[in-house]
């Protein structure tokens, strides 16, 4: 294989499609390849050799077309004998070309798929639906705590990796199975796995198949390198400079209707690079997200920035340039002069994009005050609360909004590096009212913890010589 295919083939596409074998340094190419082509299509085998002396290192790597395949070649292979006289190999799911990580046969990570269901799908109908495709350990549906309800979403785990692979693989695309990896060791049920299911399930929507998309990007993007501004596509290239999840891209994102893939990008060794990609299967809603989105605080305090990147498709015909030039024009038209509301609007290319609603600066369940005008800052404080945030510090902006609805309020002061702050009060009463109606509340998704300061040190000293 020319070193321009292989490169594109270790770009795990699709993921978990790639073998990492631990051998007898005698063990050659042919000899793996002999073993394990009744698995499936291989589309390379790089036996890692030695620099200087161009020995083999006893290391190899096995990419298949399909992460099913090399799931079974892993359960199949790993303990046999490629040749008399030579050590068992061991054979795992290669997580990074680089990576000292890789997942066994044993990893319950390559067993657990999410997906997304009817809301009137029981526990039964989820194994129904999916024990076509192996032995079914377990199948839970995800619920609302409170109500009981089922939000939409479930996961299923096989026995083995193979299983699951081929549930992904196969199953109808309004399933939007991918596999479900562990967030944190310690993740609650309801956020415990990776996913980028929608909030609500839609029947019709054909879904997206993750591990199919790295054939629509061109060899350009795979290099880091992006379209110019000026060329409009149905891709974009969604990048933040805080840690954000792509689940969380996928909701925002998904506000405006047509999307059909959303997949952070990761570098070789598996960590994010701060970009999402995001694909419409229509030109006019990528255009609406792009004017719209582009420069959005999400999560406050954080701009997202984004591009377009090639979508692979053909646009060197002028009827196409015409066509893409109209909706262009028209989706601009509609985002800087047309009505706001959930108004649907219909562009010549046939397709619907709705605008994305103007969220407020303040986003809450809590039923807030009016806002009023802050107080002069050289008043006297008679009250001062400390605040808690989790995970992060809202913008001072967003808190003086917030806690000037009280009246008298004086200043808002973030401490630096810590996710607490203090808000000044020029009277009692106000203070002890924001108390009552923000403490634990949720304010833009960051939980407050409201209370009372303690008085400062020079106060807390003339309060004890008074006594």
């Amino acid at each position: 294989m020319d070193e321009s295919n292989r490169a594109s083939s270790y770009l795990d596409e699709p993921a978990n499609s790639r073998l990492f074998l631990v051998t007898s340094k005698s063990i050659t190419e042919e000899t793996i390849r002999e073993h394990f082509t009744a698995f499936g299509e291989i589309q390379d085998i790089r036996v890692v050799k030695d620099k200087q002396t161009k020995e083999s290192k006893g290391v190899s790597f096995v990419k298949f077309a399909k992460s099913s395949q090399a799931c079974t070649a892993m359960e199949e292979m790993h303990g046999a004998c490629l040749a008399e006289g030579t050590k068992p190999i061991k054979v795992f799911i290669a997580q990074s070309r680089s990576s000292g990580s890789h997942r066994d046969v044993e990893d319950e990570e390559l067993t657990r798929i999410f997906v997304m269901i009817p809301k009137s799908f029981s526990e039964d109908d989820l194994k129904d639906t999916f024990k076509v495709y192996g032995d079914i350990e377990q199948a839970i549906i995800i619920r609302n705590k409170s109500t009981g309800e089922s939000k939409g979403l479930g996961y299923v785990r096989f026995h083995k990796p193979s299983q699951a692979a081929k549930a992904i693989e196969n199953c109808d695309k309004t399933f939007r199975a991918i596999l479900a990896e562990p967030r944190t060791k310690t993740a609650s049920t309801d956020s415990e796995y990776f996913s980028n299911p929608r909030t609500e399930h839609s029947g019709n929507d054909p879904g997206a198949n993750s591990y199919t998309f790295g054939e629509y990007l061109s060899s350009s993007y795979a290099t880091g390198d992006t379209w110019s501004s000026d060329v409009i596509t149905r891709c974009l290239l969604v990048s933040s400079r805080v840690a954000v999840t792509q689940e969380q891209i996928r909701g925002l994102f998904d506000l405006i209707p047509g999307i059909d893939f959303c997949e952070m990008q990761r570098d070789q060794h598996g960590f994010s690079k701060g970009q999402v990609l995001v694909r419409y299967n229509n030109l006019g809603s990528a255009v609406y997200a792009k004017e719209k989105l582009n420069g959005f605080e999400y999560p406050p305090g954080n701009r997202l920035s984004l591009t377009y990147i090639d979508d692979g498709e053909d646009r060197t015909s002028p009827v196409g340039k015409m066509a893409m030039q109209l909706v262009a024009a028209q989706m601009m038209s509609m985002v800087w002069n047309g009505p706001s509301g959930a108004q649907l609007m219909k562009t010549s290319a046939g397709y619907t994009a709705a605008p994305v609603p103007q969220k407020a600066r303040v986003q809450t369940d809590v039923s807030l005050p009016p806002l009023r005008k802050l107080v002069a800052s050289d008043s006297v404080v008679k009250e001062r609360l400390f605040v808690i945030f989790n995970p992060s510090p809202l913008p001072v902006d967003v808190l003086e909004d917030v806690f000037c609805r009280f009246g008298s309020l004086m200043e808002v002061y973030l401490v630096p590096g810590r996710n607490v702050g203090y808000i000044k009060y020029a009277d009692r009463k106000p203070a002890h009212d924001a108390i009552a109606l923000l403490h634990g509340k949720v304010i833009n998704g960051i939980k407050m913890k409201v209370m009372l300061a303690d008085p400062p040190k020079e106060e807390s000293h003339k309060r004890q010589r008074t006594y």
